[in-house]
């Protein structure tokens, strides 16, 4: 039985990870120091032979016994509320954690894929967002934290490609949602489907012209699971290019939730992205990949998730 760790294992995506590679007949190790994550995601896993949970913060030594065959790595504070509140930590965990499960997939002969974002292209002033795009990005700014991290990890993930040999994948990752998202994450579908259960007014930020492009979390980890077993090192966008306005967005959720909620307005947060849609020609060209979940569909499935998390 092949061996994968996962960091980060615990949050939202890492989680679903889990699953997917058990489902897959993977003996599965995730990794989490639960700065972010819940066990109550991973906790139907538990009783299983084939996943072992390891409470430990990966901006440590990472030691793992026995033979590895993939290491994907998706420990980060990943909203701006998170990486906000934690500036240094996610630093940390993009620099010294990915360093220290570089050097563990080297010494254990793994392939290595570390999660990116579509924040390594900032607020861009190319779209959609190709790959090749090198990105507009403050680095002092307030999201330069998690931004810069990210950029750091590719590049260093590419270092440990050309210098050292190591197989490595490098996924970018628009915009995702579904079920296990933390209603007090600070990002807009969470927010928006809290406050519109609750009866709340709905807060969008700037004028709800920038737009977002939203892929269900089932149909991206098809995408990352094709790339680690792909023959590509250089960045792939996994994302939905069906672009939204936020103002849209918020207009569907209450429509979905059947809410008397209203729409208001707050400044926009300082270089929050404009727009943001991937261009995924790479993906439907090397990995025979493109989202199949509607967004109605998946927003649907997500309501009902947070229905049963949410406290009246």
């Amino acid at each position: 039985m092949k061996r994968v760790l996962i960091t980060g294992a615990a949050g939202f995506l890492g989680s679903h990870l889990c699953d997917r590679f058990i489902k897959e007949g993977y003996h599965v190790i995730g990794m989490d120091n639960l700065l972010t994550g819940s066990k109550d995601n991973i906790e139907h896993l538990f009783p299983l032979e084939n996943f072992e949970f390891y409470y430990h913060d990966v901006t440590k030594f990472v030691h793992v016994p026995g033979e590895l065959d993939y290491i994907l790595h998706f420990a980060s504070p990943a909203s701006p509320i998170d990486y906000l509140k934690m500036p240094i930590q996610t630093l940390k965990v993009g620099s010294l954690g990915c360093h220290n499960l570089l050097g563990l997939a080297k010494d254990k002969g793994a392939r290595f894929l570390i999660a990116s974002t579509s924040e390594v292209y900032g607020d861009p002033e190319v779209h959609p967002q190709k790959e090749d795009y090198w990105g507009h990005v403050n680095p002092i700014g307030p999201r330069g934290v998690y931004d810069e991290a990210k950029r750091f990890q590719e590049a260093m993930t590419m270092a440990y490609h050309e210098f050292h040999g190591v197989e490595t994948r490098i996924v970018r990752i628009f915009n995702t949602y579904g079920p296990r998202m933390r209603l007090d994450d600070g990002r807009a579908l969470p927010a928006f489907m809290s406050q519109a259960l609750k009866g709340d007014n709905i807060t969008v930020f700037g004028d709800g012209s920038q737009t977002r492009s939203f892929c269900y979390v089932d149909d991206l980890v098809d995408g990352i699971y094709r790339l680690l077993f792909s023959d590509y090192h250089l960045p792939v966008n996994i994302g939905n290019p069906s672009e939204i306005t936020i103002r849209e967005f918020a207009e569907e959720v209450v429509e979905l939730t059947g809410s008397g909620s209203e729409i208001t307005y707050n400044p926009l947060p300082k270089d929050d992205p404009k727009q943001r849609r991937p261009d995924i020609s790479k993906a439907k060209a090397i990995l025979d990949w493109e989202p199949k979940v509607d967004r109605k569909e998946g927003l649907k499935i997500t309501l009902e998730y947070f229905k049963g998390k949410l406290v009246y």
